[in-house]
């Protein structure tokens, strides 16, 4: 099995307040530290690219983007350029839910039934306030992708016709398509978009003009293209949002708005000052609502998350990831500081940067470690420029990078961006090398039958989830098991 997930860190990161909203809206840019933009570049030369802002006290002491933002035209990240912020996205919904409610449009203990007609009987008591801390009980992504445009009375009669995971208020789990309805209820009450709602009441009093998903006129010059560990250009979500002239549901209010580094910052005084919302909403907003996890100490609010610092003090924080860029909002409210953190090439090396910046900010004698280059970059490069002939591919990489290829899960990588990119001549040549240095590996073998099945060589597909069912563990703790015995159920089936 592949997995598509890059675990999305709740990071301890730092976040400083800033100066008063008039001061906001002229944002210094290319501001420097010397030992945090150190750092910085050390990283950028090992293959980060993004944009970085920290701020304290009342001052910005960085504001610097490092590597490309459009490596083909060599147009450098800046403090300017625009980044998808990803599920970030959700604490706008959750500001604008309570900006109706501070005029009165609603109540946080509204069920879904005031706003939507014909609901299943168990859809119906659900609350804004379960939607908000996704303890509403849907967990089920409607549509094929977050460009999947299913018409909104489809999409919506789809997901409410999905069975709930548990009984709501019951507890919490994450659910896009939960923000989804709360944005769609955003539409419903104040009878416009969700984005001109959001434009009108959310950003222009914060004064943020670049933040959005259609509505801001962005030069494609200034908007970030996503690089897939580094190297294929995916291009950015701007420019098929704007070919598609709107935003599909799957993604509408849940993740996939754009904004600059500046902007954000103007969100966070915007949020501090008590700009958009009282400070009683603002305080609703981030405060720990519900707990994440058993066992752990974070707590999820109205789209943000809440814990509590190795020093003891309130972090509230969000990140988002859409499976190449990653976004990282972390507020230290009584250290009074900010971390600002993007990155258009995300790895699992990059998602740590803040974590490290957060050390050096609040321990001056702490030497941060650059992150290491990526061993998926390195292979995915050589793959990419290699123009021989493909059988011959995997013979070549065992040559060049046999000391490397200690863990299957490198190339197991490889095979699944080139499964997912119809390219299953190489996929299959990777996988087949995989099985080869790891011979007694299930999830490589469970791999190994995807990519033939996906070929059309159902025998060897076959062949391929029984081998990867030999190598169940004993403790049960099988991720890949499900997945092999119903492809073969589902094979046996076609004869």
């Amino acid at each position: 099995m592949i997995n598509l997930k890059l675990p999305i860190l709740l990071l301890t990161a730092i976040c400083f307040t800033a100066c008063d909203q008039k001061k906001s809206e002229s944002v210094n840019t290319d501001v420097v530290s010397s030992p945090l933009n150190d750092y910085l570049i050390a990283c950028e030369s090992n293959g980060f690219n993004g944009a970085v802002l920290v701020a304290k006290g009342d001052r910005i002491i960085l504001n610097k983007g490092y590597g490309f933002a459009n490596k083909e035209k060599s147009f450098a990240n800046t403090p300017k350029t625009v980044f998808d912020i990803c599920s970030v996205t959700k604490q706008f919904t959750g500001t604008a839910i309570l900006k109706l409610a501070e005029n009165g449009k609603l109540e946080l203990t509204d069920s879904l039934s005031a706003y939507f007609k014909d609901l299943p009987f168990d859809k119906q008591n659900i609350t804004i306030h379960q939607l908000l801390t996704h303890s509403g009980g849907f967990g089920h992504d409607i549509g094929e992708s977050d460009f999947d445009h299913i018409p909104e009375n489809e999409y919506f009669q789809q997901l409410f016709d999905t069975d709930l995971l548990f009984t709501p208020g019951e507890k919490y789990e994450y659910s896009n398509s939960g923000y989804s309805i709360l944005g769609r209820i955003i539409e419903i009450i104040s009878g416009k978009s969700y984005e001109s709602y959001l434009r009108e009441q959310l950003f222009e009093p914060a004064g943020m003009a670049q933040t959005g998903y259609l509505l801001p006129k962005w030069s494609s010059d200034l908007v970030a293209n996503e690089y897939l560990y580094n190297v294929i250009n995916k291009e950015n979500h701007v420019s098929k949002y704007q070919q598609d002239g709107k935003i599909a549901w799957p993604l509408k209010a849940n993740g996939g708005i754009n904004s600059t580094q500046e902007d954000m910052y103007k969100w966070y005084l915007a949020l501090k000052n008590n700009t958009v919302l009282n400070k009683e909403s603002t305080e609703k907003l981030t405060s720990p609502h519900i707990l994440e996890y058993e066992g752990e100490s974070s707590y999820y609010g109205y789209g943000w998350a809440t814990f509590q610092s190795d020093r003891g003090t309130k972090v509230i924080t969000h990140n988002g990831f859409n499976g190449v860029s990653y976004y990282e909002f972390i507020w230290f409210p009584e250290e009074d500081a900010l971390i600002l953190f993007s990155t258009n090439s995300s790895t699992r090396e990059s998602s740590r940067i803040p974590f490290e910046l957060e050390k050096m900010l609040f321990n001056e004698n702490y030497k941060a470690k650059p992150i290491s280059k990526n061993k998926v970059t390195e292979l995915l490069t050589f793959i990419e420029n290699y123009s021989g002939n493909v059988r011959n591919l995997g013979k070549e990489l065992k040559q060049k990078f046999e000391v490397m290829l200690d863990d299957p899960v490198y190339l197991n990588r490889l095979s699944g961006i080139y499964l997912r990119g119809d390219d299953i001549e190489k996929a299959i040549v990777i996988t087949e090398l995989n099985t080869q240095l790891f011979p007694d590996n299930g999830n490589i073998w469970d791999t190994m039958g995807d990519v033939y099945f996906a070929a059309k060589q159902n025998e060897k597909a076959k062949d391929s989830y029984k081998k990867a069912l030999e190598f169940k563990p004993e403790n049960d703790d099988c991720f890949w098991c499900d997945n092999s015995t119903a492809q073969l159920i589902s094979l046996e089936a076609k004869k």
